[in-house]
């Protein structure tokens, strides 16, 4: 990883907490695309430059994924989402920055773990955007549930359309969303108040009965009249 990338990364993280801080609306490609899309180019970049992982690179990276993934769940659970307008909000309060901070120390102890066991490719800035990308991820773990399980929708994107989080969930994790295809609907069940239409009366020539509509008459009125 160069130093546009370094700096890239830092920007990132600046930028996230200063929006976390100040509160804004809830978008699901913000919290689920992005992070995943984050983390595959830092997974990518590990081998670029001829990089090798060893035993000691690879145990590094799993502790440290493990590390930055904890955080970020514990990001989503201190993440507060209120609704605003229609749509969710989410705000972090200011004490969550103790959880930034933590993620940075984690990440300089475990550089100088591995430069101490001789991994050369965890102990570099390579893993920076992998790491980021997990930590992300481990919150969107947290917030997405909970956010689908308010019942209050998530805002728009940018386009003014809205973002199919489920889907995105089913695509990420290997389903469709959809039925399988041998799966039978279940059968349609009749309305109390569905009567039959004319043509599927059984007697097509039955006329109206008298008899049954004078049963809802005014006896009294029945009795005047016979005496008429």
């Amino acid at each position: 990883m160069n130093v546009l990338q370094v700096l890239a990364a830092i920007a990132v993280v600046i930028f996230v907490i200063a929006r976390q801080l100040r509160g804004e609306p809830l978008r699901g490609k913000r919290l689920i695309l992005l992070p995943a899309i984050l983390a595959v180019i830092g997974f990518t970049s590990l081998g670029k430059g001829g990089r090798h992982l060893t035993t000691p690179d690879l145990a590094c990276l799993v502790i440290s994924a493990v590390i930055a993934a904890g955080i970020g769940t514990a990001q989503g659970a201190l993440l507060r989402l209120e609704p605003r307008d229609g749509v969710l909000w989410a705000r972090m309060p200011v004490y969550g920055l103790w959880l930034w901070l933590a993620l940075v120390v984690s990440r300089v102890v475990m550089t100088v773990v591995a430069v101490a066991l001789h991994a050369p490719v965890a102990g570099s800035t390579a893993p920076i955007l992998l790491l980021l990308g997990l930590n992300r991820l481990g919150q969107a773990a947290v917030v997405t549930p909970r956010a689908l399980a308010s019942g209050v929708p998530f805002a728009p994107e940018k386009d003014g359309r809205p973002f199919d989080v489920r889907g995105a969930l089913a695509g990420l994790l290997g389903g469709s969303g959809a039925p399988p295809p041998g799966a039978e609907r279940p059968a349609r069940r009749p309305r109390p108040t569905e009567y039959p239409g004319p043509t599927e009366h059984p007697d097509p020539t039955a006329s109206y009965d008298r008899s049954a509509g004078d049963g809802l008459r005014d006896p009294g009125r029945r009795g005047r009249r016979g005496r008429r």
